[in-house]
């Protein structure tokens, strides 16, 4: 189960995250910065539509269906965007394989916290959210270097084979989780009780902020800046992204040893901001500093992920956790839909570093709300 939901997720990250790295070739075609990271977001805009329609699909119908449904979609409007030879058409494609990938999102983060008890579920929903990193990183290794060659287009072809890889994995391993008695409809929203869930979506949100300004410009200040080639920068791209992929890992274990999600949510916070601001110092140097920052930058600001992710399912309970989690994702992902364009208009105007420096902001607006207070005890 752990590895079906896995892959699942990594391939739809792949999907989803990768037409970031067509931002160089899309430029040397013409495309300003600003539009290319408007095509580049197109697959999170279909995410936005659509998470909370599949969790609620999830909470009714179960994981094993959303997550095949979801999966074929996405290779389905995949294909067709990499055969459209039309930019507009490659956005549209993209963000219909975005409105279907968004099921894993949902379904795959269940299947994990349906079989796992809670003195291991940290670890293991690290393990699951290990599969974005881990997706962000064969995106730049792959999609990155196809496009160079061979262009946009082509490269797209890499999250199509991904997501097929991943359906068939589906449909031979995953069932649905066990659920206790009753049904959704009995079930009181965990919204009504307090302001738990909200203040971990706000969190979340503020700190989608910096992980997008990284993941998305990454690779192009190496290119731009540094003189890298794509094929290198993408080497470490993904080297960072393994290593955020780790670092999910651990932060999740951690959690299960405090029995907390939360204090090391708040400092995963506190890192965060740090990190960010001593890239934005050092990013316009001419000093190599900066680029072991990227790897930790990287690292740490998508380390959060799976603490939140775990908490909102945790007190949601199987049979609004769909939902909840739809809304932990669609806020997250309006987010992120806006951080490419918007980021780009800020690195034309003031430069990589000052846009890193500014992302720093956002995790220090988080601080107040991640709700330690409130947290119950793990059970």
């Amino acid at each position: 189960m752990l590895a079906a939901s896995t892959l699942a997720q990594a391939a739809t990250a792949v999907m989803i995250h990768g037409p970031a790295f067509l931002i160089p070739a899309l430029h040397e075609r013409g495309l300003s910065l600003a539009q290319a990271g408007l095509v580049a977001a197109a697959p999170m805009a279909g995410v936005v539509l659509a998470l909370v329609p599949w969790g609620l699909l999830t909470d009714r119908r179960g994981e094993r269906l959303v997550l095949l449904a979801g999966l074929v979609g996405a290779a389905v409007f995949g294909a067709l965007a990499a055969l459209s030879g039309s930019v507009p058409l490659l956005a549209v494609g993209l963000g219909l394989a975005g409105l279907f990938g968004a099921s894993s999102s949902v379904a795959s983060g269940r299947v994990v916290v349906g079989w796992f008890p809670a003195g291991r579920r940290g670890l293991a929903m690290g393990i699951r959210q290990m599969s974005q990193p881990t997706g962000v990183g064969i995106a730049a290794v792959t999609m990155a270097v196809v496009a160079d060659a061979a262009g946009p287009y082509a490269a797209v072809w890499v999250p199509v084979a991904a997501c097929a890889i991943a359906a068939v994995l589906v449909a031979l391993v995953v069932v649905d989780p066990p659920r206790p008695a009753g049904g959704p409809t009995a079930a009181p929203s965990p919204y009504r009780a307090d302001h738990y869930l909200p203040r971990i979506h706000g969190v979340s949100v503020l700190l989608v902020v910096p992980q997008f300004v990284v993941w998305t410009f990454a690779l192009v200040w190496l290119v731009q800046d540094r003189g890298w080639s794509p094929a290198a920068a993408g080497v470490l791209v993904a080297v960072a992204q393994v290593a955020g992929a780790l670092g999910r890992i651990g932060v999740g274990q951690l959690s299960d040893v405090v029995s907390s999600r939360m204090r090391p949510l708040r400092w995963v916070t506190v890192a965060a901001a740090a990190v960010m601001l001593l890239l934005g110092l050092t990013a316009g140097w001419a000093v190599p500093v900066a680029v072991p920052l990227v790897v930790l930058a990287t690292l740490v600001t998508v380390a959060d992920n799976g603490l939140a992710f775990t908490a909102v399912a945790e007190r949601a309970g199987p049979f609004w956790s769909g939902r909840a989690l739809g809304v932990q994702n669609t806020a997250q992902f309006v987010a992120a839909t806006a951080v490419p364009p918007v980021a780009g208009l800020a690195v034309a105007a003031f430069g990589y570093s000052a846009t890193f420096a500014l992302a720093a902001l956002f995790p220090l607006a988080a601080l107040g709300l991640v709700p330690v207070r409130h947290e119950r005890e793990l059970s």
